[in-house]
């Protein structure tokens, strides 16, 4: 059984996606927070998850704050950290401490539209197509080994908001599939390539 904690910092739709897929062999051990307020905390805790919270803005430094939440996730031996809405620029600390266990979650194509307001961007670029991207983080802003990533296309009169809701359908489909491969042994990271051993995987699988 692999002890999963995850990281949210609102509502944590694709947390609730994860929990929701009841990967095998996956518990999930708590759902943490920056924000004693994040809805999602609230939907984990009726499930029976414990959750917990740090105020990030009570910290003198973000790796102060970096170093106390490293503290709290420890104390569930986790086999994987999933950044799930985690609205924080880690510390190359807490990436280092994690390597090669800690997955992220990004709206964008990457290495397109690293940072914010991606959709926006991409519609101010012109683009065709948007979508997500899962990883393992590094200490460089969304970057890192790409798991997974998920196209869907930029209509004509598309809207940021539109361009969202529809990439996060796929998010919800991609997030726990990339999770049950990492549980399952099947995730390989050569250089900044990551080689999945599931036969199943066909690149069609990754768009939407």
């Amino acid at each position: 059984m692999k002890n999963i904690v995850i990281l949210i910092s609102g509502r944590g739709s694709n947390m609730q996606a994860i929990v929701n897929a009841r990967i095998p062999n996956v518990r999930i051990a708590a759902v943490l927070s920056n924000s004693e307020t994040a809805a999602g905390l609230t939907w984990a805790a009726e499930r029976g998850i414990d959750t917990d919270s740090l105020n990030h803005k009570a910290f003198e430094s973000r790796l102060a704050f970096d170093q106390a939440m490293m503290e709290k996730i420890d104390a569930y031996q986790p086999d994987l950290v999933v950044l799930a809405g985690f609205m924080r620029i880690l510390t190359p600390e807490f990436c280092a401490h994690y390597e090669g266990r800690l997955m992220n979650i990004h709206p964008s194509i990457l290495p397109s539209f690293t940072g914010l307001h991606t959709h926006e961007r991409a519609l101010e670029a012109g683009c065709r197509v948007a979508g997500c991207t899962i990883h393992f983080v590094t200490a460089e802003l969304d970057c890192g080994p790409i798991i997974a990533q998920g196209v869907v296309p930029v209509l004509d009169g598309d809207t940021a908001d539109d361009i969202a809701a529809r990439v996060l359908k796929v998010e919800h489909q991609l997030f726990p599939k990339a999770v049950a491969d990492f549980a399952a042994g099947r995730l390989k990271i050569k250089g900044n390539r990551v080689l999945n051993t599931d036969t199943q995987v066909q690149p069609s699988s990754l768009l939407a």
